[in-house]
């Protein structure tokens, strides 16, 4: 059996979870069938059992298109590029809307079973209008369609689940809970920090980290509000990057600068960390934020436990399938607007309450210690990837008997 994966990040371009989850679910997963993967670019690795090809685009064709929609574009025509070429495989699993329409056409011309992972759903980004405009309605309509069509869909949590059977016609049996995962062979606490040291905090005395996107899902514009109320003592280091747009990168920029101006020891890591910076970060943080109002799993926190520091984390999506309240850290909780899910009912409420939690833990180093060493074992014990490799591989072999009769 063979398997194409289809995603729009992959090594060395990757920026958020759904690049992680590929990544490492194709290298457990190619220690059991063959793999290949076609992205948006990346094409780092391999091995005799996993192959790799990026496809650069080819943005110049596009370029009297509106600016909002050239990505648009560019996305179909990598699309295009991924099913045209030919596919050997007899599965086809695609991560994101960017690669819907390839798995579409890939189930319609060559007759194989699409399997879709789910890491987030449109209807749950409306912000995304903000960095898409009208094309937000063509990548809602190519995932409705890709998912209502799929033979089988990926939910990483019980959350994503709900959400799918809420947003889509979907029959519930072609849904199927995988988690994430996490490597705790490489993520785990070390004791270096050479290559954080010329970010100017100090690595020895405690700090909050953040690791994310700036982008509306994460919530890190709440966090900063809720800055001037944490503990002054406590360092902040916010390794925030990738802008979703120049108007959240401006108003990112804006509140860090008021917020600074008024509660010293602030750094924030602009740029995307290579993966021995970011374990570095990781392993000597006291604590660590996730403050996202809309997170499916949230792969940044096995990450921050996997390196025995308890997460302190907004109680929404699959955040409370990974972080246990009160033991592995603590969950915040978020009364979200019914109308725009996107947004807290009470912002200032919701930065207080980060703040609230943050200080909590802040003084307390046993608790945090505590905490750190049963989050790392949690993540021993329930999220391996080589699991999650042969779920995905039953799944696969449980389609194509299906499959095999019509």
């Amino acid at each position: 059996m063979k398997a194409l994966f289809l995603t729009n990040e992959y090594p060395p371009y990757t920026y958020g979870g759904a690049g992680v989850h590929v990544e490492y679910l194709t290298r457990e997963l190619s220690r059991l069938m063959d793999v290949e993967v076609r992205s948006f670019g990346g094409d780092a690795g391999g091995n005799e059992h996993l192959t790799a090809r990026g496809f650069p685009a080819r943005e110049d064709d596009f370029k009297t298109a509106p600016k909002s929609l050239q990505g648009v574009f560019a996305t179909l025509d990598r699309c295009l590029s991924f099913a045209g070429i030919g596919i050997d495989a007899q599965v086809v699993h695609c991560h994101t809307w960017y690669t819907h329409m390839a798995g579409i056409w890939a189930r319609l011309n060559y007759h194989i079973p699409l399997v879709l992972t789910t890491h987030s759903l449109e209807p749950l980004r409306p912000w995304k209008r903000e960095q898409l405009g009208h094309g937000y309605d063509f990548s809602s309509w190519v995932e409705k369609t890709a998912i209502e069509m799929a033979d089988a869909i990926v939910a990483v949590s019980k959350d994503t689940k709900s959400d799918i059977l809420k947003y889509f016609s979907v029959d519930p049996e072609k849904i199927k809970i995988i988690h994430n995962g996490i490597d705790t062979d490489e993520f785990h606490k070390k004791t270096e920090s050479d290559c954080i040291g010329r970010f100017g905090f100090d690595p020895d005395k405690p700090y909050l980290l953040f690791v994310g996107r700036i982008t509306r899902q994460k919530g890190i514009i709440h966090l900063v509000n809720a800055l001037p109320k944490v503990d002054a003592g406590l360092q902040i280091v916010l390794c925030a990057g990738a802008p979703d747009t120049p108007e959240i990168a401006a108003e990112m920029k804006e509140d860090i600068e008021r917020v600074s101006a008024i509660r010293p020891g602030i750094t924030w890591i602009r740029e995307m960390v290579d993966r021995k910076t970011l374990i570095q970060l990781y392993s000597h943080a006291a604590l660590f934020c996730c403050p996202s109002i809309y997170e499916p799993f949230g792969i940044i926190n096995l990450e921050a436990m996997a390196c025995s520091v308890p997460v302190i984390g907004s109680a929404v999506g699959g955040i409370p399938e990974v972080v246990t309240d009160n033991e592995t850290g603590l969950l915040v909780p978020l009364q979200q607007m019914k109308t725009t899910p996107f947004e807290p009912v009470d912002p200032s409420k919701f930065s207080d309450d980060l703040a609230a939690a943050i200080n909590r833990l802040a003084c307390n180093s046993g608790l945090r210690e505590s905490m750190g060493k049963k989050g790392r074992e949690r993540v021993e014990a329930h999220f391996s990837w080589r699991a999650i490799a042969e779920q995905t591989r039953d799944l696969y072999q449980s389609l194509l008997k299906e499959w095999d009769k019509k």
